[in-house]
């Protein structure tokens, strides 16, 4: 298989390299720059890398185009380094969210060299191009923002702050969905999604958002549903829990739930029943009883927990573990 058949197989939006095609770590930038070029076109240019980066490019990526917002995740195993005069004259906003690793803007001789550190964010307009560095093992989301739309907001301020903030989880929230919806959505989809871009990047500027707001309900949503799955085994994790760390009340939160059709305690209750029911197909020798399922994902005793199992899912937790053995699972 060439190159070009192997970008075409890949998911919309995902160039990363392929280390089962022959020489495929060295021409991985190819594949980046070209999937790069085929996402953003002329709208978001890359800038000249080093050869040591372009050398060694070991970088998993994904990237979508919302009208004019661009987003790209980007985990770098290798050091992404730019290299040579950077004189592009930009107008953009553009935010940085780092969850691993670190990512340095402007290089040695810039002024106002500025390194966001893993789990902070930094969000700022960008008049032209700047050098930029990350550190191996770097795990960063990007956004490409119209100016017109967040510079009033901005001026010359940069805003920095944890990536946990309760903003930041909602945009971040907001542009997974964006990543996995895109190429099923009508136009009026995507300026849907678009506008609930702009409007989460402007709760980052402000350091707030307007929490009755409809448009930002499925992305509230979908923030708790992230921060409970990071918390699932948590006893004291509820709706009061999950409206505190986003900073809403909890009838804002089950208002969100209710609107996808669900509820806070429904979804909890959920995805602990799945991760009990993955726990079972482990082999014999690691798996935990039943009553130990039951303690580790918060039910109230074994009789509570065998009862909610076989509600869910038609059989109790032992003859679901019995039929995974006898299906060779």
């Amino acid at each position: 298989m060439d190159s070009t058949e192997a970008d075409n197989d890949r998911p919309r939006g995902e160039f990363s390299p392929d280390p089962t095609i022959p020489g495929g770590v060295s021409r991985a930038f190819d594949a980046f720059r070209r999937g790069w070029e085929a996402e953003f076109g002329d709208g978001v240019p890359l800038p000249a890398f080093s050869p040591a980066t372009t050398g060694d490019f070991r970088v998993k990526s994904r990237a979508t185009k919302v009208c004019d917002v661009a987003l790209t995740d980007l985990h770098g195993a290798s050091v992404i380094r730019t290299d040579g005069p950077l004189n592009g004259v930009e107008d953009v906003v553009r935010l940085y969210v780092v969850q691993r690793g670190a990512w340095t803007l402007g290089g040695p001789h810039d002024r106002g060299e500025r390194t966001i550190s893993a789990r902070q964010f930094l969000l700022k307009h960008v008049g032209r191009s700047s050098h930029f560095e990350t550190l191996p093992d770097t795990l960063a989301k990007v956004l490409v923002l119209p100016a017109a739309m967040l510079k009033p907001l901005l001026g010359n301020r940069i805003i920095t702050g944890p990536a946990d903030s309760a903003e930041v989880r909602l945009l971040t929230a907001h542009t997974n969905m964006v990543h996995q919806t895109i190429p099923e959505l009508a136009p009026a989809g995507v300026q849907a999604a678009h506008s609930t871009l702009i409007e989460l990047a402007k709760a980052v500027a402000t350091r707030r958002f307007d929490d009755v707001e409809p448009r930002l309900a499925p992305a509230l949503a979908q923030a708790a549903k992230d921060l409970a799955d990071s918390r699932l085994s948590d006893p004291g994790l509820s709706a009061a829990v999950l409206a505190r760390e986003l900073n809403v009340s909890v009838r804002t939160l089950q208002r969100a739930f209710t609107a996808a059709g669900g509820s806070v305690i429904s979804y909890i209750r959920r995805r602990r029943l799945e991760e009990a029911r993955l726990a079972l197909t482990a082999p014999p020798s690691g798996r935990l009883s039943v009553s130990e399922l039951a303690a580790h994902w918060q039910f109230s005793d074994s009789s509570h927990f065998i009862r909610a199992f076989k509600k869910h899912y038609g059989r109790t937790p032992t003859e679901y573990a019995r039929s995974t053995r006898s299906a060779g699972i």
